[in-house]
């Protein structure tokens, strides 16, 4: 077991700590941070995100630069990244952050990707790396994940936060990204119609 797997194995296991940490009733208090109050779980959610959105960055880094590409580490990175985006999106949906729609659009596509990445796999084309779109559309669904989690104003609100428009920038490249990949692919589909 090389290191980017063990960094994958880490961020897989970070993903219940950071369930529990937001779900369960802990009264462990709040904190006041530039005039909202945040609940400190909230706060400890959000380190335990940053701690394994790190490790995405270091797993992918470590196993290229070093060679250590493994057919688990092609597995389980991708599927480590999206349980864990996907779970934070929802438990923002849950704590009235953001709109349950624009989480619904964001699974909606990981998921089509994913189904797209095996469907090529399959028909025994090469899964294309993360293009710049992809590469935005992380980065900005961390940031963004994190900005949310450390803001506790509900989407509802008159005032727009920072960390919504974060979102909605996030959002623009999650489309953005899927729509690319399902272009960069589009010859997948014009195979299996010749079947």
């Amino acid at each position: 077991m090389n290191v980017p797997n063990r960094l994958t194995i880490m961020r897989i296991i970070l993903i219940p700590v950071f369930l529990l940490l937001l779900v369960l009733p802990l009264n462990w208090g709040s904190v006041v941070w530039l005039g909202t109050s945040i609940p400190v779980t909230q706060i400890w959610g959000a380190i335990v995100f940053a701690v394994a959105s790190i490790t995405d960055f270091l797993d992918g880094q470590i196993a290229r630069r070093q060679h250590l590409v493994t057919n688990f580490g092609k597995f389980a990175d991708p599927l480590a990244d999206k349980m864990i985006v996907m779970t934070a999106f929802i438990l923002l949906v849950d704590m009235g952050a953001i709109p349950a729609w624009g989480a619904a659009i964001i699974v909606c596509r990981e998921l089509a990707v994913t189904g797209l990445r095996l469907i090529v796999v399959e028909t025994g084309g090469r899964v294309l790396a993360a293009a710049w779109p992809g590469k935005i559309k992380t980065t900005t669904q961390m940031v963004g994940i994190i900005l949310l989690l450390l803001n506790n104003i509900g989407f509802a609100t008159i005032h727009i936060p920072m960390a919504l428009i974060f979102f909605y920038i996030c959002l623009f490249f999650t489309i953005y990204s899927g729509i690319d990949y399902f272009v960069q692919n589009r010859q997948v589909f014009a195979d299996s119609s010749a079947e």
